[in-house]
């Protein structure tokens, strides 16, 4: 048996509970993997309100994002041995002391990260990385304003953005976190709890607005964005953090020739297996080399899981919040 946090009805993180779970059989192709620490992230949430797009039947553990250690592979399996350290996706299952997954989804851990800095950083580095070069197209030089920028998904963005040659704004709704993202890259920061920032960001691009907004948020904060937008400008729609999905006005699309862009990272790369290898192996080439600097505000031990979640639900954690089994 081993611990695990188990969804047995749909509800707020609150249904969760700390449980023994039996352990999960191995079969052909697959590795037994040591669970170390499990990323929390909103789709978590999302997912045991019933509200996501993946809908696990009952009862299910939750949490996908993990990093640990590969404790036993099937013999038919060349690419992994027990003791390599590895990061993985498994959905559901994260929140667990193990998992058993196909070996071909494995992926090696940077040399330079921790397990939890590890755990923090597969879904928030790829979704930026995907959002930001593959459908918003960032070229260097670009106005690029950065919505929840001191979330998980928003300080990898403003990392990848800077390291692309983006100029980037960052916005925010606390004056300390922001700091942060300044620290990992953002040449201004603004605290939308203060007030429109259609007006700021005019201002500080001297009255062209931005070529591309990256948007984990939605609600208000889309609607403000279109108001503030160059020419031929860009919007990639990653999610709705605020709670409301926004409606468009399709006259401001028309007036300033805009594209609205949906990304899904995970979804393009079951589309696109190759193009989302390629992509993961650029990220991965980047963390070795020292580039990529997950950021982790709370590290809490699995049995304390619903207070991790209410965390991020509360907007309290910075960049991610991770749980760890040990």
């Amino acid at each position: 048996m081993m611990r695990a946090i188990v969804c047995r009805e749909l509800g707020p993180p609150s249904v969760l509970r700390l449980e023994e779970w039996p352990e999960p059989d191995m079969g052909p192709g697959q590795a037994r993997v040591k669970i170390n620490a499990a990323g929390i992230n909103f789709p978590d949430i999302l997912t045991v309100e019933g509200s996501y797009q993946h809908k696990p039947t009952l009862p299910f553990i939750a949490g996908f994002e993990t990093a640990g250690e590969v404790i036993e592979v099937a013999r038919d399996v060349q690419t992994f041995a027990p003791g390599d350290r590895v990061l993985m996706r498994t959905r559901p299952g994260g929140f667990a002391e193990q998992a058993v997954v196909e070996a071909h989804t494995l992926l090696p851990t940077p040399s330079n990260f921790d397990d939890v800095t590890a755990a923090a950083f597969l879904v928030a580095y790829v979704t930026a990385h995907h959002c930001l070069l593959q459908r918003g197209r960032l070229q260097a030089g670009e106005w690029v304003l950065i919505h929840g920028a001191t979330g998980g998904v928003g300080l990898a963005a403003v990392e990848i953005a800077k390291l692309h040659g983006a100029r980037i704004i960052a916005t925010g709704g606390d004056d300390d976190k922001l700091m942060v993202a300044r620290d990992y890259g953002a040449d201004h920061v603004i605290n939308y709890r203060q007030g429109e920032f259609r007006g700021r960001v005019k201002e500080i691009t001297g009255g062209a607005g931005v070529d591309l907004v990256y948007d984990p948020v939605g609600g208000d904060v889309f609607d403000q964005s279109l108001r503030c937008m160059a020419w031929h400008g860009r919007l990639v729609v990653i999610g709705f953090t605020s709670g409301r999905i926004p409606q468009l006005s399709v006259n401001y699309a028309l007036i300033k020739g805009l594209s609205i862009i949906g990304c899904r990272a995970g979804e393009a790369r079951r589309h696109d297996p190759e193009a989302g290898e390629q992509e993961l192996q650029e990220l991965l080439a980047m963390a070795n080399a020292g580039k990529l600097h997950p950021y982790v505000s709370h590290v809490l031990p699995l049995e304390r899981a619903v207070e991790g979640m209410q965390l991020l639900l509360d907007r309290k954690v910075i960049g991610k919040a991770v749980l760890t089994t040990d």
